[in-house]
């Protein structure tokens, strides 16, 4: 046999087995390769662009946030300023409230220490008019007795 013949043979049936993989088995392992491929690149894609919808809903959410946090503040300066006010108010009234309640106390002082005054006068001048009463009585009862020491002086 001839060794050339051999090897053209080799090489011919080498290159019909590279055309038959390359036309039928290479096909078969190219597809399901290249559909990873486009699944792991969807993938990433997908990815970045969670990464990008993450922070543009950080961002947001940052602003939402600091939002909250203003309307917060301001929602306490306004309870605190009508927290104060209320207070202001309050003190005014009881002050007025107060006031008022001296008033009343002081005119009703004076009413009980003008009723005071009428009752010691009276009783004053109930217990003058029983003693000057009681002295009379007694200069009647001295007289009485001056006039019927006078009468038995006479008969006497």
């Amino acid at each position: 046999m001839n060794f050339n013949l051999t090897l053209v043979i080799q090489m011919l049936v080498f290159a019909t087995a590279i055309w038959v993989t390359m036309k039928f088995v290479w096909p078969m392992i190219l597809t399901p390769m290249e559909e990873r491929s486009r699944r792991i690149a969807q993938g990433l894609a997908a990815a970045e662009e969670g990464r990008k919808a993450f922070a543009e809903a950080e961002a947001k959410a940052q602003g939402l946030v600091r939002e909250a946090r203003e309307r917060a503040a301001h929602i306490l300066d306004a309870a605190q300023k009508q927290a104060h006010e209320i207070v202001e108010q309050a003190r005014g009234q009881a002050g007025a409230e107060g006031a008022r309640l001296l008033a009343a106390a002081q005119q009703q002082i004076e009413l009980d220490a003008a009723r005071a005054r009428e009752d010691l006068r009276r009783d004053l001048g109930a217990l003058a008019v029983r003693t000057a009463a009681r002295v009379l009585e007694r200069e009647v009862d001295a007289g009485t007795h001056a006039e019927l020491i006078a009468k038995l002086a006479t008969e006497i």
